[in-house]
């Protein structure tokens, strides 16, 4: 494949931010406020279309909402109820383009719905919600099981008032590695992507008009470095944050962020073949389990989080949703005697939902919302799912505003094609995954895994040469960024991962050419980042000793 940006060699390797920092002083066409999916999408439509884009995210690249997501491609069979149908036709659509062609990294995800006595949604209204759901994806793809045919298939689940469930087909993904990806293949074709790059103000024309944003270095050597930069079009599409900006204009805030919070479990402890959903027995809400990334995902809550848009930059599960979730899963998985130990983490999302006076949560509008305030595009609301159905109306949103005229292509693909030679060493699954979340780059990390290393971490979808990659060639800033967003071991491991610290760090301090002194800082950050906002009870982190579970917070 042509590499179209002379930076990509340097963008993701050694001296990559000091390079981007060096060419900032530039005729920018379009930029883009926020590294999550939105953006990602964003940076990834508008340089196919031949434009000068950089991306600028305070953080790391997906750090927010699109690393804590509930990890589904679907097209929101709920939102059905709360009449919105486009949204869910949208969705729908969005979902089969994704599993069309991410391979590897968008799978099918077959989901149970088990129908109880006292449910509020009846099962004819159920199966009438699905054959729509069909309808909108041009295939059908459900059936009703019987009571007795859904205990064998699950014998661990409630029995108790059973009457049957309904089978119906939907996808997932590994949020923060496709918005990685989406991002690499817009840098790869032109764009300019930075993380740890905080906009601190907006910068205004002679008539007022944003032209540009002020920048801060946040990373830990960056030395607080400043950068004025102006484009044609500067576009925020920092999500559940967006009032952040837009108070800088006086504007009111419209933005109601919601959080949904999860439980994680091994699947030895809970093994469930597909998602299975119910109704919450207190409050008769759907909460769900599903297999990810070889544990189990339990969730999810919504309520409101903070006041007046303070939302945190690692949200975290409250005592009242984590009593809420456990009430749940041992009501569905009574046999199971789960208790609080059972837990191997915890994860909460803040979703940026447009409020509407709505005194239930549950019932706020998904659909994703524009905003043209003072030369200022705010993008924000939508799902993961339709990430490019949002990029864009965006672009057409500024069309005018560009230096050449443009036209937004509806059906150029989601993702670039992939010509990569199979590793017989690798099972077919781990192949295909690797291939899905790293793309053109799937070769060249292959190749960079040393002896041993294509083996996979403590029984898990990852291998360690995973490790290896992300250090070397895919932007990392800080400890957090490699075991949250890069390899998901802070979601998937008792302890988030501390308990093989011993073996990560052979590997990756070199890649990352860390001293000692740097290396026990970033582990020290990232064991008490994780014990606030990952972990279901407090956690030992005292360096150099195994961490254990001590009880609930």
């Amino acid at each position: 494949m042509r590499i179209n940006n002379p930076l990509y060699e340097v963008m993701w390797t050694t001296g990559w931010r000091d390079t981007i920092w060096s060419d900032l002083d530039q005729n920018w066409d379009i930029i883009v406020i926020g590294g999550g999916i939105t953006g990602a999408g964003i940076l990834r439509e508008a340089v196919r279309l031949g434009l000068r884009v950089l991306l600028l995210e305070k953080h790391d690249f997906a750090s927010g909402t699109s690393s804590r997501s509930s990890k589904l491609v679907h097209g929101g069979l709920r939102y059905l109820r709360n009449a919105q149908v486009r949204l869910t036709y949208e969705s729908v659509r969005e979902r089969e383009r994704l599993l069309n062609e991410g391979y590897g990294l968008v799978a099918p995800l077959k989901w149970l719905m088990a129908d109880y006595e006292d449910d509020a949604m009846p099962g004819w209204m159920f199966s009438a919600g699905l054959l729509a759901y069909d309808l909108m994806a041009l295939r059908w793809d459900h059936s009703h099981f019987s009571a007795e045919t859904l205990h064998q298939r699950i014998p661990s689940l409630r029995r108790q008032k059973l009457e049957g469930g309904f089978l119906y087909s939907d996808a997932q993904t590994d949020d923060a590695r496709l918005t990685l990806r989406v991002i690499g293949e817009g840098v790869r074709a032109g764009g300019t992507a930075l993380n740890y790059a905080n906009v601190v103000d907006l910068l205004r024309d002679a008539d007022g008009q944003i032209c540009g944003v002020a920048v801060q270095d946040q990373a830990p050597d960056g030395n607080g470095r400043t950068a004025e930069v102006q484009a044609g079009v500067v576009i925020s599409a920092t999500g559940a944050w967006a009032d952040d900006l837009r108070v800088k204009l006086n504007r009111e805030r419209k933005i109601r962020p919601l959080q949904g919070s999860h439980l994680t479990f091994s699947a030895e402890r809970i093994a469930v073949p597909h998602a299975i959903s119910f109704m919450h027995p207190v409050d008769k809400r759907p909460v769900f389990a599903l297999p990810w990334e070889g544990v189990t995902i339990f969730g999810t809550t919504d309520i409101d989080s903070g006041t007046d848009g303070a939302i945190p930059d690692h949200p975290a599960i409250t005592s009242g949703e984590a009593d809420y979730l456990l009430e749940g899963i041992r009501w569905a998985f009574p046999d199971l005697d789960l208790s609080e130990q059972d837990v191997i983490g915890t994860f909460a999302g803040v979703r940026p939902v447009v409020a509407t006076g709505q005194s239930d949560p549950s019932k706020e509008s998904r659909e994703h919302v524009l905003w043209q305030e003072d030369g200022l595009l705010t993008v924000t609301g939508g799902k993961l799912t339709t990430f490019r159905v949002m990029a864009q109306a965006a672009l057409k949103q500024v069309r005018k505003r560009l230096p050449v005229a443009v036209s937004v292509p509806k059906q150029a693909r989601l993702f670039d094609m992939v010509s990569a030679e199979f590793v017989d060493q690798l099972p077919p699954q781990t192949w295909a995954r690797l291939l899905g979340r790293y793309g053109a780059d799937t070769n060249a990390m292959l190749c960079s895994a040393d002896v041993g290393e294509c083996e996979s971490i403590a029984d898990l979808p990852s291998v360690w040469c995973e490790l290896r990659w992300a250090a070397r060639a895919e932007g990392v800033v800080r400890l957090e960024d490699l075991l949250l967003r890069r390899v998901r071991l802070g979601f998937t491991l008792r302890n988030g991962g501390l308990d093989q610290i011993g073996r990560i760090r052979t590997i990756v301090q070199p890649e990352l050419g860390w001293s000692d002194a740097k290396w026990q800082a970033e582990l020290a950050a990232y064991a008490q980042t994780w014990q606030r906002a990952y972990a279901y009870g407090a956690v030992s982190t005292k360096i150099g000793v195994e961490p254990t579970v001590s009880g609930k917070t």
